[in-house]
């Protein structure tokens, strides 16, 4: 007799189907999660017990859903049904983001198809035209995630609009100024001139652009320990010609090596001068003397950084509006591999700069308004704009003999994500909340 293998084989049985057919099964699970209120029993069966809540950053109320909010979501749901399953009372309650940005955009864009003016709109009805637009996608983005299987109290979200939440954000900002934490102060920030408000580190993308270049002459007026440099040139490079209006300091290396240099001969195209004495760091003298169509120069003498402490210039537009003393400063920031070895400090339109500046009670001026135009007192460019304002400060530069070349460099430069414009560091008034105050 032949013996039947098959009947000494034990498989296990289910009622699970061999093919998934997700296409079919997915609405059909979702259909029993809502006809059996499943959010709404784990509610009812967790009463009582430890509660899990999970802080869920909100997503904006501005477009459809991308993989992103997908694989956000998919892992938060796991964690907070992980927790549900190991016997806590694990209560997702979703929410929008509503404020910022990314709505004012698209309701920008849409004026902008229209070939409207947002500032011919009034803010009430702006902001409510905002409101309705994110109601909208409030709707469809509920339905998006409801779709992706996130369990969650869907019928009663937050969002950052409700009045509620705006009179509490209130009363917190009330206790901090009541208390004397806040207070009102300036600082550079990233700016966007188009969008005329500032961005956040996350709204900000890195893209190739073109810059001016320049090497610029600060005089030298004033020194305590090298009598030799009285009247030679500190020589400074920056990629923003238009921050020159807003020089107040020149930083250096106290650590490093600077050499005086006369140059002996030129270019005929050469802005330098046979004769002239300048000043850089020694490990980049070729690079200035290079692009600077220096032929010849002799080192008339090498001295640490140090010894530049306590010596003072004039601004390279002295005579022109711009009467003021330029102090060296010193910083560890400055480095060797580019440049000259000095930095030119507008403490306006830099965080560096802004904070050397700080520290050495050096008054922080205000030179270009959000629109990107310099303001009414600012001497020479006065209401012309930022982005426009690289030449006519070159051509300064060149009337007063304070520019020694100029050339154009492609570098990453930050740009809006939004408009795609470059940004620009500018010192704008803002509230602040002390962390040393109240010990915070």
């Amino acid at each position: 007799m032949t013996l039947d293998y098959k009947e000494t084989v034990y498989l296990p049985k289910t009622e699970f189907s061999m093919k998934a057919g997700l296409n079919k099964l997915e609405p059909k699970l979702l259909a029993r999660w809502k006809d059996i209120n499943l959010y709404e029993k784990l509610r009812e069966q967790s009463s009582g017990r430890e509660k899990f809540i999970l802080h869920d950053g909100p997503p904006y109320a501005n477009g459809n859903l991308h993989i992103g909010h997908a694989l956000n979501k998919i892992l938060k749901d796991v964690i907070i049904r992980s927790q549900q399953m190991l016997g806590k009372d694990s209560n997702y309650v979703p929410g929008w983001d509503c404020h910022g940005l990314p709505i004012e955009w698209k309701i920008e864009e849409d004026y902008r198809k229209k070939g409207a003016n947002k500032d011919d709109v009034s803010i009430i009805e702006f902001r409510n035209q905002c409101r309705e637009f994110a109601k909208g996608w409030i709707e469809i983005q509920r339905e998006e995630f409801k779709r992706l299987g996130i369990e969650g109290d869907w019928n009663n979200p937050y969002t950052t609009m409700t009045n509620a939440a705006e009179a509490q954000i209130v009363k917190e900002l009330g206790k901090f100024l009541m208390n004397g934490s806040l207070y009102r102060g300036a600082k550079p920030v990233m700016w966007s001139v188009v969008e005329k408000t500032a961005l956040a580190e996350a709204e900000i993308e890195y893209h190739d652009h073109k810059s001016n270049t320049i090497f610029v002459r600060f005089r030298i007026i004033k020194t305590k320990h090298l009598d030799e440099i009285i009247d030679a040139n500190i020589i400074i490079w920056t990629t923003t010609p238009w921050t020159i209006p807003g020089n107040r300091a020149i930083a250096f290396s106290p650590n490093d090596n600077y050499a005086l240099l006369e140059i002996t001969s030129a270019d005929e195209a050469s802005l330098s001068e046979v004769g002239e004495r300048i000043i850089v760091a020694e490990p980049l003298i070729k690079e200035v003397t290079e692009d600077s169509g220096i032929n010849n120069y002799k080192i008339i003498t090498t001295f640490e950084g140090a010894q530049l402490t306590e010596t003072v210039c004039n601004h390279p537009l002295y005579g022109q509006g711009y009467d003021f003393e330029v102090p060296l400063l010193p910083a560890n920031f400055v480095e060797m591999d580019t440049g000259s070895g000095f930095v030119h400090i507008a403490p306006g339109h830099g965080a560096d700069d802004w904070e050397l500046a700080i520290e050495n009670n050096i008054t922080v001026p205000d030179t270009v308004g959000g629109d990107g135009l310099y303001y009414q007192d600012v001497p020479l460019f006065a209401g012309n704009h930022v982005f426009k304002a690289d030449k006519l400060v070159i051509e300064e530069l060149l009337n007063c003999k304070s520019l020694l070349s100029t050339d154009t460099i492609n570098h990453s430069y930050p740009h809006s994500w939004r408009s795609k414009a470059p940004l620009i560091y500018r010192n704008t008034a803002q509230w602040f909340i002390s962390m040393d105050t109240n010990g915070l």
